[in-house]
């Protein structure tokens, strides 16, 4: 539960993902809300935390306790809450494509889950349960993440192994992974990691001189970015997660 002691009657409805702050208040002036069983109207009524709320005689109640975001990221967005140079943010991109109950993120402090670097696009996940993010975060978390990768050249078959077996990347060497072609496209890689270095994918690649010319996250764990448009996003379950 969001926890609080008084609150105003829109914010309350709307955190109940009863719509916009406008919108409910719409249904308070028709005299649709009731307070503890009696109808108000007044805008600027206070709703304690044992109140009982009532629209059109249905109990409502705010219910966001955890949430999670899957954002399908675009390029050039950077993976933080805030970025000094002022380059958009993947809050930026969430606020700016509203939902259905988006108003209800107003009150609720996300942060990315790991991070996508500015020209990798695809699944990042958002949320602001502190417990999940240090468990999906954690070193010995061996989740796999899969990626598209398209390069400048075709890739051997012997340059597929030695990146498989791992390579050594800012004098620490890489992790086993897979690196496969897609379809028969020596220029379309999938790569499974586990791990989450800084630009891990990039700087594999320049190990023997290729560099990726795009990179998207397509699968994170259970979490798939399936059919979702880039910069869209969608609420989803930590059972979906975990």
């Amino acid at each position: 539960m969001i926890y609080f002691f008084l609150m105003r009657v829109n914010k309350y409805l709307a955190l109940c993902g009863l719509g916009s702050r406008r919108h409910v208040e719409t249904m308070v002036t028709a005299g649709r809300v009731r307070l503890n069983g009696v109808v108000i109207t007044d805008l600027a009524t206070l709703i304690p935390e044992d109140a009982t709320v009532t629209v059109d005689n249905r109990p409502v109640k705010p219910a966001m306790d955890k949430v999670y975001i899957l954002l399908n990221k675009p390029a050039g967005v950077v993976s933080t809450t805030y970025d000094p140079q002022g380059r958009p943010t993947v809050l930026d991109v969430i606020h700016n494509n509203p939902k259905q109950y988006a108003t209800l993120l107003n009150s609720v402090r996300l942060y990315p889950v790991g991070r996508l670097d500015y020209h990798t696009c695809g699944l990042l996940l958002l949320t602001n349960d502190g417990a999940l993010t240090k468990q999906l975060t954690h070193p010995s978390t061996h989740v796999d993440k899969i990626y598209h990768a398209t390069v400048d050249r075709p890739v051997t078959k012997a340059e597929l192994e030695i990146l498989s077996s791992g390579v050594k990347i800012d004098g620490v060497k890489t992790a086993p992974a897979s690196f496969t072609y897609i379809k028969h496209d020596r220029t379309q890689i999938q790569v499974i990691i586990h791990e989450g270095r800084n630009r891990q994918i990039r700087k594999m690649f320049e190990t023997i001189d290729i560099k990726v010319t795009h990179l998207i996250r397509l699968q994170e764990g259970k979490l798939s970015l399936g059919n979702l448009p880039s910069g869209d996003w969608k609420f989803v379950r930590k059972s979906q997660i975990i």
